[in-house]
């Protein structure tokens, strides 16, 4: 270049730059190990060429690894440069402010992939011990038997914390005497909230009297919810009371929501609640299910997240704590589909303590029939595919859908492969590094179970008390068609057990559930163990002489 060029970022070539200075300044550019994209402007000068210019340019579409983005300012001076660099595949805007918003997004779409395939820390979603779904189908059913579509809020928080959710001590009285009675058991101070079955924002109806020192007090109380409810809805509204301990709010306000979208089904919200949350509007929507991660990035978006990390010398709150609370949230969400909305607020989050202090949940009405139940836009984890099993020589597993969770134990699953076993599951030798590289396991654990299944065995190691995979069967649908492929891969410690027909077996009845019509795999002619499975198993063998290649066809 000119001595006189820029010397910094942007690198200005100067008005007199011909086309071929254009082209050496973006080859040269697009080396630099400290750019990651590049934004070519140019602007008509008397001695610039636009058409010629572009036909340089598009020369380095073989760039791969860094997007190219082109300006091309001037209007019908520049239109054929325009058109040359489109169809070269050359994206090109008018005004460079916009060719850098188009980074900016391209950036933050990165971004954001990466953090939906960051590995989530194993947490307890899928424990079934951590939530009772029999118990939380029974409250729904008891609801819609009675006729109504509105939980009680004492309902309301049973339903939670049939799924894990810390909840405040809430007891129901039918009188003055039972609300005393309650509130010395819990101690005092104490709040009563009406108890309605239609009637959900309580305090509109002078339905909520906090902080209640004393007996007296609760008397006082009780008798003056009835006095309003009758007064202003009408006595047929008021059931009772619920007695609930007086928390300090020594923490932050927050809101727990989902309601149904007409396109994406079920819609989770997070943010800042209490009773100015329509005043803040400080709030973040997410796709149930969620996993730690997904939870994470879902709090980030909102303002208060940031005072939830600590601020002002004030400590943090169990930030973990509150990602398993909105994980088990979800799977409320998707599990109990006779859901149609959820209000969490306010959810009480401070350094020693997460608790659900008011809660309302709405059902569907019975003009609505379960197959006319909203689906969620992913497709939640399939709990009917874990199965225990037990192979020949009597070692228990867990047969299982894959989970994002298992990228860790994936990794430690390769590392006991052969070369054999490598070469019969690829068809030719991949190396440690690629099998186990973060972008090669993503497309395995990170599944979407509409479009594939991986099912793995699960062997808890009694020499180290660890869980170990033992064993991988995929199915990856084709897409568009009825057809789908299949292929195993067993640690050789665990071949010849009988894992790899199982493994298979359950492939196929997962087949059989998706109505598809076809199953197909490419076996090594050598590889006898696979090619016996597939005999066993019904699948119709079809030898090829000229790539040691069988196809395996199955009709499920």
């Amino acid at each position: 270049l000119p001595g006189h060029w820029s010397h910094s970022n942007p690198v200005d070539i100067l008005g007199d730059a011909d086309p071929e200075r254009y082209a050496k300044a973006l080859e040269i550019a697009a080396q630099d190990p400290d750019s990651d994209g590049l934004l070519v402007i140019l602007t008509p000068q008397s001695m610039t060429d636009p058409t010629l210019t572009a036909e340089q340019l598009k020369r380095y579409t073989t760039i791969t690894n860094k997007p190219i983005i082109a300006s091309w300012m001037g209007g019908a001076e520049v239109a054929s440069g325009t058109t040359i660099l489109n169809r070269a595949g050359i994206p090109t805007f008018s005004y460079p402010d916009t060719a850098a918003q188009v980074f900016d997004y391209m950036w933050h779409y990165r971004s954001n992939l990466h953090s939906l395939y960051e590995t989530p820390i194993l947490s307890l979603e899928f424990d079934e011990d951590q939530r009772d779904q029999a118990l939380a189908a029974k409250l729904i059913d008891a609801a819609r038997q009675s006729g109504r579509t509105i939980l009680t809020e004492f309902e309301s928080k049973q339903l939670l914390a049939a799924y894990g959710l810390p909840t405040v001590e809430t007891r129901v009285a039918i009188n003055e005497t039972e609300a005393v009675k309650h509130a010395e058991v819990i101690g005092y101070p104490v709040v009563l909230k009406l108890y309605s079955e239609t009637i959900t924002h309580k305090t509109d109806v002078g339905g909520v009297h906090l902080n209640l020192a004393g007996a007296d007090a609760v008397r006082s109380a009780y008798r003056a919810i009835e006095a309003s409810v009758r007064e202003k809805v009408g006595a047929e509204h008021f059931l009772g009371v619920t007695v609930q301990p007086m928390i300090t709010l020594d923490g932050y306000e927050l809101i727990l929501g989902s309601s149904l979208d007409p396109q994406f089904g079920p819609v989770l919200l997070f943010g800042s609640g209490g009773q100015l949350v329509e005043v803040y509007r400080d709030r973040a929507l997410a796709l149930p299910p969620l996993t730690t991660t997904l939870a994470r990035r879902m709090m980030e978006q909102t303002r208060i997240f940031t005072a939830l990390k600590g601020v002002r010398g004030r400590p943090p709150v169990d930030l973990i704590a509150l990602e398993h609370l909105l994980v088990r949230f979800s799977y409320l969400v998707i599990e109990q589909r006779w859901i149609k909305e959820i209000d969490i607020n306010p959810l009480l989050a401070s350094p020693e303590r997460l608790l659900v202090l008011d809660a309302r949940v709405v059902l569907h009405g019975p003009e609505i029939s379960e197959d006319q139940l909203p689906e969620p836009a992913i497709r939640p984890y399939p709990m009917q595919y874990v199965h225990p099993w037990t192979l020949r020589d009597g070692t228990p597993v867990t047969i299982r859908p894959i989970r994002p969770e298992d990228e860790p134990l994936m990794v430690k699953f390769h590392k006991t492969l052969s070369d054999r076993s490598v070469y019969f599951r690829w068809l030719h030798m991949l190396g440690l590094s690629q099998r186990v590289a973060h972008e090669q396991l993503i497309s395995i654990c990170f599944i979407d179970y509409d479009r594939e299944m991986a099912l793995v065995a699960e062997y808890n190691n009694r020499q180290t008390g660890q869980d170990e995979i033992i064993g991988v069967g995929c199915l990856i649908k084709d897409h568009g068609t009825t057809s789908a492929e299949v292929a195993l891969l067993v640690t050789d410690q665990f071949q010849r057990r009988g894992l790899g027909t199982e493994l298979l077996r359950q492939l196929i009845q997962f087949g059989r559930d998706e109505k598809l019509q076809e199953l197909t795999g490419d076996i090594l002619d050598e590889n006898e163990g696979m090619l016996e499975i597939c005999k066993k198993l019904g699948f119709r063998l079809q030898y090829s002489s000229g790539d040691h290649l069988v196809r395996a066809e199955l009709k499920p």
